[in-house]
């Protein structure tokens, strides 16, 4: 019990300070979905949404299921739609992930307590866990639905069984990627039983609650969700024409950045000769994708990053040789124990990697998310052969390095908050100079900035009908627009600059960070000089000044 009010006060103490946090990236997407719920609890999909310059049916847009709208629309019935209420109340889950991976480690580590504080500590857990996005509320589902199956297998239990089966649904309602769970148990349980049981029936549930959710996306809204979603992504992965080395290189970087323990302790769980040879390959990979010789294949926007390519280059090495380290942890723990429950930490690790450098539209630290709390597993047992072989075990020493890594993460999820803060501000901003003036005021760029451009009364432009009245204004954030305001539209141009002062970001092209996306750089987040968040204002109308004064304003607001 003191072990889970520990974790308990550590996880609030990391996430209460950014409860105020703007809403940002597809926020706004499970946001739409929750409105809708709460006037049409059975039609989750049924509006249009303009997200990409077109308005279009919301089921044709969004990729995820339903579930977690379902449950935001809940907690905002009791707590509000305040961004805090909503934060407070995506605890819950980020709580349950926590508790999940400390009861799943009492059985597969002789320390939980480690192997939850990695996990918690992460960057990929601490910064998705402050947003209202699915991917938490999924893994939370994800681990509770494999502790509830393994405490249920031997001895059979069928309520635990039935409760496992019911949780997975629930995990691939949140997010597709629930659906491997059902493998995952399926691979586990044979390898613990070594022969088909009667197990088998009660992962029928999962597949037949799918199947229905199918033909009743196709019924509702003419699409199977699940299949569209898939075919989404394979569409994405051809257009983008990356190497499979450039992608497995991305994918390593991510599972390295995003798990910044296992970089951290390296040094203590790895021989020293083993991290130089590893450090050397990732450094040379490092080099090659920093300058641009291994090419990341096309993208929507170029990538600004290679004028940095040294700054790039360090660090790609080092997130490189953790995502091999956390690879290794897996591969050498099922190669030594050959076991059930190291089959199910290597499949798990593995899968995920899979997944989001293979599968998935694009790799990002969302989709790495899940394997979090199975490297944080790994982590503690590699520890725990480390300490009964080693007579200089130094604990304080372990203490130290992951204290490193939580500082880092905290210092990410910090920099963070200040770049969704930066949507709500140019909105606010925005809304401030244009409030007692004539004309209709539209916006281009999405993620946060649209929810709140939206919530002031703005609308976002349509490709086929762009704004073109005079007095009307236009607000852009940089690089969101796919078209140039000509400078006989522009009546005058107002350039709004919000600084990031941290030395850290999760997303920025010109240095190679993409978080939320490796359309922005192979790095999950950078350490570096981050530029200011930039958003113009156009006032469209004839000419005001001089030709040469238009024609930088031109230049400014494309």
């Amino acid at each position: 019990m003191r072990s889970y009010i520990f974790l308990a006060v550590a996880l609030f103490a990391c996430l209460l300070p950014f409860s105020g946090k703007a809403f940002n990236v597809d926020d706004t997407l499970f946001l739409y979905v929750a409105r809708q719920i709460t006037q049409h609890p059975l039609d989750p999909f049924g509006f249009k949404v303009n997200w990409f310059l077109d308005a279009v049916p919301m089921a044709h847009e969004t990729k995820n299921p339903p579930l977690a709208g379902y449950y935001i629309a809940a907690a905002a019935s009791i707590m509000g739609w305040s961004e805090r209420a909503l934060h407070l109340a995506f605890f819950l889950p980020a709580l349950a992930v926590v508790f999940g991976t400390y009861r799943l480690a009492q059985r597969l580590t002789n320390s939980p307590l480690l192997a939850a504080a990695v996990t918690l500590l992460t960057p990929a857990f601490l910064v998705s866990a402050n947003s209202v996005m699915c991917d938490t509320m999924m893994l939370a589902l994800w681990l509770w639905a494999i502790i509830f199956w393994i405490e249920g297998l031997e001895p059979q239990k069928p309520a635990y069984l039935v409760a496992s089966a019911l949780l997975v649904a629930a995990c691939a309602l949140t997010k597709y990627f629930g659906v491997a769970l059902i493998l995952l148990l399926a691979a586990y349980s044979m390898a613990r039983q070594r022969r088909l049981g009667s197990w088998a029936w009660y992962l029928l549930l999962p597949i037949l609650i799918l199947t229905g959710y199918q033909h009743w996306t196709k019924a509702v809204y003419g699409l199977r969700m699940i299949t569209n979603a898939a075919h989404h992504s394979t569409g994405m992965r051809q257009a983008r024409q990356s190497s499979i080395l450039a992608k497995t290189l991305v994918d390593l970087s991510f599972v390295g950045g995003c798990t910044l323990p296992a970089l951290t302790l390296a040094p203590v769980i790895w021989a020293r000769k083993k991290i130089l040879v590893v450090c050397i390959a990732s450094g040379v990979a490092g080099f090659l994708i920093g300058t641009g010789r291994i090419g990341l294949g096309e993208t929507l926007w170029p990538f600004d990053f290679y004028r940095h390519w040294f700054l790039v280059g360090i660090q790609l090495a080092l997130f490189i040789a953790a995502g091999f380290g956390v690879m290794a942890l897996a591969a050498t723990d099922a190669w030594k124990r050959r076991d059930a429950d190291s089959l199910l930490l290597m499949l798990w690790v593995f899968g995920t990697f899979a997944f989001t450098g293979f599968v998935n539209w694009t790799i990002n630290a969302r989709s790495v998310l899940p394997l979090m709390p199975a490297a944080g597993i790994l982590l503690a047992r590699r520890v725990d052969t480390l300490r009964l072989a080693s007579t200089r075990w130094r604990p304080a020493m372990l203490a130290i390095l992951l204290a490193a890594a939580g500082a880092v993460s905290l210092w990410l999820t910090w920099a963070d908050t200040e770049l969704a803060n930066s949507g709500r501000t140019a909105a606010t901003l925005i809304e401030q100079r244009t409030r007692n003036q004539p004309g209709t005021v539209w916006f281009l760029g999405h993620w946060g900035f649209q929810y709140y451009m939206e919530s002031f009364g703005a609308r976002a432009v349509v490709i086929d009908d762009p704004p073109h009245r005079p007095g009307d204004y236009l607000a852009m954030v940089e690089n969101g627009s796919l078209f140039e305001v000509r400078p006989v539209f522009v009546a005058s141009c107002e350039l709004i600059q919000i600084p990031m002062n941290l030395g850290i970001t999760t997303t920025q092209s010109k240095l190679g960070a993409g978080f939320y996306s490796a359309d922005a750089g192979p790095l999950p987040f950078v350490i570096g000089p981050v530029p200011p968040e930039r958003f113009d204002l156009i006032h469209l109308g004839p000419k005001l000044a001089s030709m040469n004064a238009s024609q930088e304003d031109s230049r400014r607001c494309q």
